[in-house]
């Protein structure tokens, strides 16, 4: 077997193309061993074959077996341009220093919780424990696969601090002291992109998650499995896991679904209390609901690639909380990957809804145009 020094001289550089008339920025490439034809990822390094400057990365072990995967980084690109980058060793002295935004972690301490977080929003979802609590009548449970969003509007992580003060007495995440807080509103709708199967009319509701994984945190990703107690879909049985990951600079978390027994799959928004809009479009994948929240607004959203999408629809029902703006998505050979995420307009983001929809037709477009990468 040739060495990993060996296989990675054989490598020297890749070239990053954007074929976009827009700079592309904070979009994750991802390299494998196996493209870069090195044997191990721990030693290499990414840099600007231009400015000679090594790049952020983050090494990845994506299904847990200590071995590292993947290998990813953040380029900026122009538009219509592409960009040379050279592998390099490196040692970890190395390596530029960069802060740890992207975040995640199990949360025993708020009953069974899985929360992450970046620069820009931060989510959670509800665990088997918290179930169990509602279906046995114990004060404090969750009952839903809906996908809660935290109104955070620092660039700082705020999981930890937010969780420790809520628990231990000295403040609540309920309550903004500047950084945020938690004001949304899931209980069993689709919260931020909970998935649903729709039968007829009807949607159909998987409930809390059953096992998780944490995969990675770091500067550029955070990633974590989640899985699902099998579902009934009207007398179909649903078999249902994802891997979630949420990589700096984006408001939208990255939903690799794999789901078994249904052709199609619905992604939601809450509709809360009917006040706000839902717009969107089939041609670009994506559909929205821009609505008040307090004394400020909040945009939702769920973007898939066009091969994907297949529709949006606005469901409405007097039942509390069911009512969703659904994507329509399509099953292939039992996947689905969709994105969703939210701006809130007290983090000065995306302030307008105009600014919000802008930014929806700008992100599908790159992710049906992703960057190409080719090695040298």
């Amino acid at each position: 077997m040739l060495s990993a020094c060996t296989e990675q001289e054989k490598a020297k550089s890749i070239t990053v193309k954007n074929d976009l008339d827009t700079p592309r920025s904070f979009e994750t490439v991802e390299l494998t061993k196996d493209f870069l034809k090195v044997d191990d990822l721990s030693n290499i390094g990414i840099k600007n074959s231009e400015t000679q400057e090594l790049l952020v990365t983050q090494s990845i072990d994506t299904d847990g077996d200590g071995n590292l995967d993947l290998i990813i980084f953040q380029p900026e690109i122009a538009a219509n341009s592409s960009q040379t980058f050279e592998i390099v060793s490196v040692t970890d002295a190395e390596r530029p220093e960069a802060k740890a935004l992207c975040y995640s972690r199990f949360v025993p301490e708020r009953t069974d919780d899985y929360t992450w977080e970046n620069d820009k929003v931060a989510f959670r979802v509800y665990g088997p424990v918290a179930q169990k609590m509602i279906e046995d009548s114990i004060p404090g449970g969750t009952l839903s696969s809906g996908v809660d969003a935290w109104l955070k509007r620092v660039d700082y992580p705020i999981i930890d601090k937010w969780y420790k003060k809520t628990t231990d007495g000295t403040g609540s995440y309920h309550e903004d002291t500047g950084e945020g807080l938690d004001n949304f509103h899931v209980g069993p709708s689709r919260g931020v992109g909970g998935i649903a199967v729709k039968v007829d009319s009807a949607y159909y509701l998987s409930r809390n998650y059953t096992q998780w994984r944490t995969i990675t945190t770091g500067p550029l990703r955070t990633s974590f499995y989640l899985e699902y107690a099998n579902w009934d879909a009207a007398g179909n049985t649903i078999k249902e896991s994802k891997v979630v990951s949420l990589d700096l600079g984006q408001n939208f978390s990255k939903f690799d679904t794999h789901i078994e027994g249904t052709e199609t799959i619905s992604a939601g928004l809450t509709l809360h209390e009917k006040d706000g809009d839902v717009s969107g479009s089939k041609d670009n994948g994506w559909v929205s609901y821009w609505q008040p929240i307090a004394d400020t607004e909040i945009g939702t959203a769920i973007v898939a690639p066009s091969k994907y999408f297949i529709d949006y629809e606005t469901y409405d029902t007097e039942v509390t909380d069911l009512s969703n703006a659904y994507a329509h998505l399509k099953v292939i050979d039992n996947k689905v990957i969709y994105y969703a995420g939210f701006a809130w307009k007290k983090s000065e983001q995306f302030p307008t809804r105009a600014l919000w929809e802008a930014h929806l037709n700008s992100f599908a477009q790159k992710i049906n145009t992703p960057l190409t990468v080719t090695l040298d």
